[in-house]
C-alpha cells in the first residue's frame, strides 16, 4: 500500500458541498495545514490545529459535534480524521479536495 493513501475514512467531496450552506449547523470546521498556509487563507470560523499538534489539543474540539477536517488536498486531513474516529471517539468526516479544491467551489476564505 502506498504510505500517504488512508483508506476506509469517513470522505466527503469538497465540490459536493453546498455554496449555500456548506456544513451542518453545529459543525466544526478543522484545517490541520501548518500555521503559514492558514495565514495564506482559511476558511472562516475554522479551528486551526496543525496536525502536528493535533495528538494533544483535540480536546479544544467539541466531541459532541461532527467534525469537518481540511488540509490543503485532502492527504494530512484524510490522517487526523483516522486519529478522531479511530483514537479519540469523534464523529469526523475528512473533506477530500481540501482547501484547494474549497476555493475553487466558490467557498468563502479570509487571510
Amino acid at each position: 500500500m502506498f504510505p500517504d493513501m488512508q483508506p476506509d475514512v469517513p470522505t466527503l467531496d469538497v465540490l459536493d458541498l453546498d455554496p449555500a450552506a456548506p456544513l451542518p449547523d453545529g459543525a466544526t470546521l478543522l484545517d490541520v495545514r501548518e500555521q503559514d498556509e492558514w495565514d495564506a487563507g482559511h476558511a472562516p470560523g475554522a479551528v486551526h490545529i496543525p496536525l502536528g499538534e493535533l495528538s494533544v489539543r483535540y480536546g479544544e474540539l467539541d466531541a459532541g459535534a461532527p467534525v469537518f477536517v481540511v488540509c490543503r488536498t485532502g492527504g494530512r486531513s484524510a490522517q487526523a480524521t483516522r486519529f478522531l474516529v479511530e483514537g479519540v471517539g469523534y464523529d469526523a468526516v475528512n473533506l477530500d479536495g481540501g482547501m484547494v479544491a474549497w476555493a475553487r467551489r466558490g467557498l468563502p476564505v479570509e487571510a
